[in-house]
C-alpha cells in the first residue's frame, strides 16, 4: 500500500478522533429535571485594545458598549457577562435560574443573582452580569456556579472549575 492509498483513510481515522474527542470534551450538564449546554462569559475592559481578526469579538465588544458614550459610561459597563443556555425536560412551569459566583476581592463571600422565566421555551437564554459597582468594588469574578431551580428542587448544576 503506497501513501497515496492510504492518505485518505488516515484523514478519515483522524477525522473521526477529533469528533469523538469534540463530543467528549462537551461542556453540557445533564441533571434530572433539564441540561445546561453551554456557560458562555465574556470580560469587557473597555480600556484594552482589541487586536483580532475575528469580527464575532470585536461585535460582542461593540454591542455590550453601544449607547456608551464617556469615558465614565464605559467604565460603569465594565466586567463580565455571562450567557446561560439551558433546557428543562417539563416546560409547563417556571423555572428560577440562579447564578452563585465569588470575585477575587471579596474572598469566599457567595453572591447570589436569580431571574425567573414563566414562559420555559424549547431552547433557552439567560444572561446575568457582574459590572458597574459590583465589579469596580469586588474585582473579576473567580467562581461561578449556576442551577435551574423549579419551587425548592435543582433541576441541574453546573460551576466552574474553581467553585469548590
Amino acid at each position: 500500500m503506497t501513501f497515496k492509498e492510504r492518505s485518505p483513510s488516515i484523514r478519515l481515522l483522524c477525522a473521526g478522533i477529533a469528533a469523538f474527542s469534540l463530543i467528549s470534551c462537551s461542556s453540557a450538564t445533564k441533571g434530572p429535571g433539564g441540561t445546561i449546554s453551554k456557560v458562555k462569559p465574556f470580560f469587557l475592559d473597555p480600556t484594552v485594545v482589541l487586536r483580532t481578526p475575528d469580527p464575532a469579538i470585536v461585535f460582542e465588544r461593540e454591542s455590550h458598549l453601544r449607547g456608551a458614550y464617556t469615558a465614565a459610561e464605559q467604565v460603569n459597563r465594565s466586567g463580565t457577562y455571562y450567557s446561560i443556555f439551558w433546557k428543562v425536560d417539563d416546560r409547563s412551569q417556571p423555572v428560577t435560574v440562579r447564578f452563585e459566583y465569588r470575585q477575587a476581592n471579596t474572598a469566599l463571600a457567595v453572591k447570589t443573582l436569580e431571574q425567573e422565566v414563566a414562559s420555559v421555551k424549547r431552547n433557552n437564554l439567560t444572561k446575568f452580569q457582574v459590572t458597574g459597582a459590583e465589579y469596580t468594588v469586588g474585582g473579576r469574578v473567580s467562581a461561578w456556579r449556576v442551577s435551574l431551580l423549579r419551587g425548592k428542587e435543582v433541576l441541574v448544576t453546573q460551576q466552574s472549575y474553581l467553585w469548590e
